[in-house]
């Protein structure tokens, strides 16, 4: 995410009203993702239907990310918001798969952990002090070796890797959700209202919404290994 330079124009009365509006446009994403994926899981036809579609659903969720990613700042705040819920929705359809894959017990209880940590990593990513603006290129370098990692272990199929990979997951989501939200605090210091902050809250609830669904998905790896 790109670091704004802060100002003294904004209070902080306003940085945590551009703060609340972010996190309200992620929760809602969330919640409209648990939403969908219990309901498919429940209607076993629409169920089937959507594990033969896994591929072109996981290709429409990119299709998105890249355009929301590079061509938010260049749409309306209302189409930005309508592909951000769209994502959400397809986001829901694939991981109906979670819900027959692992027991409810397991979800739950990974759902509950990564809303405890991601909460604990905003507040530190609203607080602290030191700039991270620097460690942007070592968390596009760590994502970029998490996923050829994973691709390394489906042909390995190493437990032991396995489970290194689902630490080393959860460990760089924690931290980029503290880096985005002190970057998202810098933002919103940085003078930008009106239209342009809808935007960014758009584009900032997809950022910590993959913080979020992505750290979920390691731990709940995690415990199921643990079994």
């Amino acid at each position: 995410m790109q670091s704004f330079p802060t100002t003294n124009v904004q209070t902080e009365n306003v940085v945590r009203t551009f703060m609340a509006r972010t996190y309200s446009w992620m929760t809602a994403g969330l919640a409209l993702t648990a939403g969908v994926a219990y309901f498919t899981a429940q209607n076993e036809t629409l169920a089937m239907q959507v594990m033969g579609l896994r591929l072109p659903l996981l290709l429409a969720q990119l299709a998105i990310v890249f355009v929301l990613a590079g061509l938010v700042q260049r749409m309306s705040s209302a189409l930005a918001g309508v592909l951000f819920m769209v994502y959400a929705v397809l986001t829901g359809l694939t991981f109906s798969a979670l819900l027959f894959a692992y027991s409810p017990a397991a979800v739950i209880s990974a759902f509950a952990t990564t809303a405890g940590t991601f909460g604990v990593m905003s507040i530190l990513g609203f607080t602290v002090k030191r700039d991270l603006s620097g460690f942007a290129r070592f968390f596009l370098f760590a994502i970029i070796g998490l996923f050829i990692a994973m691709l390394v272990n489906i042909f390995f199929a190493s437990s032991v890797f396995s489970l290194i990979i689902s630490v080393v997951g959860v460990l760089l989501f924690a931290g980029l959700t503290v880096y985005d939200t002190q970057m998202l605090r810098k933002m919103a210091l940085s003078g930008i209202s009106g239209e342009m902050a809808e935007r960014a809250a758009i584009n900032g609830a997809l950022s910590l919404y993959l913080n979020f669904i992505n750290m979920f998905l390691f731990i709940l790896r995690l415990f199921s290994s643990s079994r």
